[in-house]
């Protein structure tokens, strides 16, 4: 598995990380044991970059997490946590906290859920338009002081937000949607990562699996799933959304790949400083991920690629307009 540097100062990873919220009923029901075995394969298959939240599933997903790890050299996982998402018994929402006495606050949970004595990426989900974005970085600075962080990130944040963080502390990267379908980050926000050398550890590349190519219309109605409430997914938007997939499918098809892989290799080639973070909850859909790694997309590739699916030809929004409102990153 090929390595890259994540920003000027970060830790090497992964060509392809492996996104961990659905194993803890973001997306409807998982399966513990095949969760575990698919975190087991990843590390096996050369995956060193483990994304999660500590508001995955209320815990669940760090302790599953810390569970998966359990018996495996330390050094071999690279975990990345995003914190400050507050919830209710009922699993709702109620806003992010990134005051300095919450940051350690929940740090110091993490560790003991996922068994670690530190973590190696720190970030707040979201910002916390109530405190200023320096005092949250400064808060994870004085862990990475103390031995319990390695390196600071940042998730869906704009650039003035980026810039601020960024002046008190180095930034190893930026957590952010990045898709065929979901491409707001290359106007200002990628141009300014690059300019500040940090990297962008892409989620949603498959667009919560809407273009992997096995969606259907219909799914998703589960409880507690995502998409149940996802603008992308709805009637009146979908029927657009999977024509592209299918136009995406004859690009795939003539070149003997899935469309999952095609649309995971091209977020993997937009750069060396961007890494997919994939969401895989199945070892099947793992290898299949992994088979992203041997497709080559030529300059041509691309360019059909793009006339298939346009920039901003997706129907619906990433999220649901109220939560697009209070994100930084769309500001």
């Amino acid at each position: 598995m090929q390595t890259y540097r994540l920003g000027k100062t970060g830790p090497d990873v992964s060509a392809i990380g492996l996104g961990c919220m659905g194993m803890s009923g973001m997306y409807g029901p998982s399966d513990r044991a095949e969760s575990i075995a698919t975190i087991h394969a990843a590390l096996d298959a050369g995956i060193n970059l483990l994304d999660t939240g500590d508001f995955y599933g209320m815990g669940h997903n760090e302790m599953l997490i810390g569970e998966a790890l359990k018996g495996r050299r330390r050094e071999g996982a690279v975990i990345s946590v995003k914190f400050g998402g507050l919830r209710d018994p009922v699993g709702g929402w109620n806003g992010f906290d990134g005051r300095p006495v919450a940051v350690k606050n929940f740090l110091s949970y993490t560790l003991q859920r996922l068994g670690v004595e530190y973590i190696d990426i720190y970030r707040p989900a979201r910002l916390d338009p109530n405190v200023p974005i320096e005092d949250t970085v400064g808060a994870i600075a004085d862990m990475v002081k103390a031995g319990y962080v390695r390196h600071i990130g940042l998730s869906e944040v704009g650039v003035d937000t980026i810039r601020r963080a960024a002046s008190v502390a180095p930034i190893v990267d930026l957590q952010i949607e990045y898709s065929l379908i979901s491409r707001g980050i290359e106007e200002k926000i990628l141009p300014t990562t690059r300019e500040l050398g940090i990297s962008i550890t892409a989620y949603g590349v498959l667009s919560r699996g809407l273009i992997s190519g096995h969606w259907q219309k219909g799914r998703g109605a589960t409880a507690g799933d995502f998409r149940a409430y996802s603008p992308r997914f709805q009637e009146g938007n979908i029927e657009q959304n999977l024509a592209l997939v299918e136009k995406l499918r004859e690009i795939a098809e003539a070149k003997s790949v899935s469309v999952a892989q095609i649309a995971i290799a091209w977020v993997a080639a937009k750069g060396k400083d961007i890494v997919p973070i994939i969401g895989a909850r199945r070892r099947d859909r793992l290898t299949e991920a992994l088979g992203s790694r041997a497709v080559d997309l030529s300059p041509e590739d691309f360019a059909v690629i793009e006339r298939a699916v346009p920039k901003d030809a997706a129907a619906g929004g990433r999220y649901p307009e109220h939560m697009l409102q209070h994100m930084d990153s769309e500001k």
